[in-house]
């Protein structure tokens, strides 16, 4: 499963864990994806995809979940 959002194109993001000795270390920030069915309310047609969708574009409504 991939972890890019289908919507808004979110994926995970690499950054550093320092310590206090500056030691650096890689760190993955990943974003909360679910796989699920889901229509596009703003599209007109209530066509059914299935993707991958992270949460904030549930919660903003930008995609209806289909049960």
């Amino acid at each position: 499963m991939s972890r890019i959002c289908a919507i808004c194109d979110k994926r995970p993001h690499v950054g550093n864990i320092v310590s206090h000795a500056n030691n650096k270390t890689k760190k993955w920030v990943y974003p909360n994806v679910h796989t699920m069915r889901y229509t596009v309310p703003s599209s007109g047609k209530n066509n059914v995809h299935r993707g991958s969708v992270c949460t904030k574009c549930v919660k903003a409504r930008k995609v209806t979940k289909v049960i």
